[in-house]
């Protein structure tokens, strides 16, 4: 009887884990599918007696939810694919340069990013980003954000790649492929997971990301959702139903994202730790 209380105590444990963080998430879905504000106050964690799903179709629409949706969202992608492209490139150069001091040095310059915290670099950013004239502009996201993403993804695709043999682009070379079509053609297939894991926690850092879209962007029409959501909430702050949908709406494609690919992420994350 202890050993098989001792086997499902951490199980247990990790159970009573996840039902702890999953109730706030639970309480929040519930009260969007509710239609007025006395069902959430008279029962907070009870089940809706009527789905109301017709507050999805309202705060996507008539709250302009879908436009800050795109706009995250587009965002989001395209500097975490750019940031991958970019740290892979200059990954496979620090980690198969002869020049080893040279690319020791770059590798170290390059970490030193990790050392400085994202908010320290507010002021200079913005003021940066004034000069250039891209305020109020999507590009003033997207720089920061994929540049902001390059010394953990640089960290992570080394540790990969150096793991990799070097007598398969001996063969590839053999075989007549050049360095470029060797990286694209036989690096990045055998880095995937690494590329995945990189490309999933930009993705998440950068849809979540607040203080610079909040300074850097004061059109409604160019905002992402952590900001627009603040916009949301002061609209609709007598709509507790609507409020909750627009939390909601938020957060469900991140888990749906981290719940398919969650294997990957940890596959990239500890094959990285250990083979580096």
């Amino acid at each position: 009887m202890p050993r098989i209380i001792k086997k499902l105590s951490p199980h247990l444990v990790l159970l009573v884990y996840v039902v702890v963080i999953l109730f706030p998430f639970v309480f929040v879905l519930f009260s969007s599918l509710k239609d007025t504000n006395d069902q959430i106050v008279t029962s907070p964690f009870g089940f809706p007696v009527q789905m109301a799903f017709d507050n999805y179709a309202d705060a996507w629409n008539q709250a302009k939810i879908s436009k800050y949706f795109f706009n995250s969202a587009y965002l989001s992608v395209t500097a975490a694919v750019s940031a991958i492209l970019i740290a892979a490139a200059t990954a496979y150069a620090i980690a198969r340069m002869r020049m080893h001091r040279t690319s020791k040095a770059i590798y170290q310059f390059i970490l030193l990013g990790m050392l400085i915290p994202g908010n320290v670099l507010f002021i200079s950013q913005y003021i940066l980003i004034q000069k250039l004239g891209l305020l109020d502009t999507h590009w003033a996201l997207y720089l920061p954000y994929t540049a902001g993403a390059l010394p953990f993804s640089v960290l992570l695709i080394v540790a990969f790649m150096k793991a990799i043999p070097s007598e398969m682009e001996e063969a590839a070379i053999v075989d007549g492929l050049g360095v470029i079509r060797s990286f694209f053609l036989i690096i990045l297939p055998l880095t995937m997971p690494a590329l995945v894991t990189v490309f999933i926690i930009n993705l998440l850092g950068n849809w979540n990301e607040y203080l610079l879209a909040n300074f850097f962007i004061s059109k409604d029409a160019l905002k992402t959702l952590p900001t627009g959501m603040v916009g949301f909430r002061d609209a609709f702050q007598t709509s507790y139903p609507l409020v909750f949908t627009g939390v909601v709406i938020s957060v469900a494609p991140i888990i749906v994202i981290y719940a398919f690919l969650q294997r990957t992420i940890i596959e990239g994350l500890t094959a990285g730790s250990v083979k580096g």
